[in-house]
């Protein structure tokens, strides 16, 4: 493997990329005849939509030493984020994950098992510096891949303390990674009371704690920071302490729905970092969760979303 640079950026994101293969036609893939090769990652998409609304922003991960490792690199890199927190592992693969879709939606097949990122550990934790690092974003689905990653989301928490750098953590519950729902359930609801800022979808809390209302999931939660509930269609609300704002979701002529969380994630994390208002940081989630909705791509570039203020020192 190559050696890990520290990132030195203002926000860094950490997660596994996978090459992304999608039907070029819109058709299901036992029918299409050509594919699209793409890049699609919870956290490098986040990392690339606050690159674009002017972020100092790194992406931490690794990648095989192959065709697939170096694409995604380079495409990550083309949008303004610090890749060099980046590992090229020689002896594993890159995880690569075909979309499919159909009548009644898109489904998603993974072939992430033994990928590089799988082999993630609290070692890694080595090579990130969060001295002077104002916020550190982290998903559900890194402590899924491996104990050797949970392990690792656990030394960067513990970090992160250490450092006073705020931690945001979007649930992102996926299903087919966990071994049963109630390990899901147990292990993200620990991980979700130390953060800072905690993104959840109302469906995720009702499929893992069977919380039905976005008050019922902060009561659950207990919070020791921010929340954000995000109701699909319905709008996303915030809760703090003392406060609660919600504010509705636009109406968008749907395409596919995946990569709309991540989209949503990122104009509420660019809004935060801002300094913007609630109310403000809510509405640019919704901005550019309506640009991926509208798109079959997992990233669309925020060219024209409206711009972040500059960051507060």
């Amino acid at each position: 493997m190559t050696p890990t640079a520290t990132p030195t950026a203002a926000t860094v994101c950490l997660g596994e990329t996978m090459a992304q293969v999608t039907p070029a036609d819109g058709e299901g893939l036992e029918r299409s005849r050509e594919l699209r090769l793409a890049v699609a990652g919870a956290e490098s998409t986040v990392a690339q939509y606050l690159a674009d609304l002017g972020h100092d922003t790194a992406w931490v991960s690794r990648v095989g030493d192959d065709p697939f490792g170096r694409r995604i690199v380079a495409a990550v890199a083309s949008r303004g984020v610090d890749v060099g927190g980046v590992r090229r592992d020689t002896s594993a693969p890159t995880g690569v994950y075909f979309k499919d879709p159909g009548p009644d939606g898109t489904r998603v097949h993974y072939y992430r098992a033994g990928s590089a990122a799988s082999r993630m550990s609290a070692a890694d934790a080595d090579g990130i510096d969060l001295t002077g690092v104002r916020l550190l974003h982290l998903t559900g689905i890194t402590p899924a891949l491996s104990a050797g990653c949970a392990a690792l989301v656990e030394a960067l928490l513990e970090r992160a303390a250490d450092t006073g750098t705020l931690v945001s953590f979007d649930v992102n519950y996926r299903p087919a990674l966990w071994s049963s729902p109630g390990e899901a359930a147990g292990a993200l609801l620990a991980l979700a009371r130390r953060a800072d800022v905690v993104l959840v979808g109302r469906d995720e809390g009702e499929s893992l704690w069977g919380t039905v209302t976005a008050e019922e999931i902060r009561d659950h939660l207990a919070p020791r920071g921010t929340l954000v509930v995000k109701d699909g269609s319905v709008g996303a609300t915030e809760f703090t302490f003392a406060t609660q704002e919600f504010v509705a979701a636009p109406v968008v002529d749907v395409v596919e729905a995946v990569g709309a969380g991540d989209a949503f994630a990122a104009g509420y994390l660019s809004g935060l970092l801002s300094g913007a208002q609630p109310r403000e940081r809510l509405a640019l989630g919704h901005h550019l969760a309506g640009r991926a909705l509208r798109s079959i791509e997992d990233y669309v570039p925020a060219a024209s979303a409206p711009s972040a203020r500059t960051e507060r020192s």
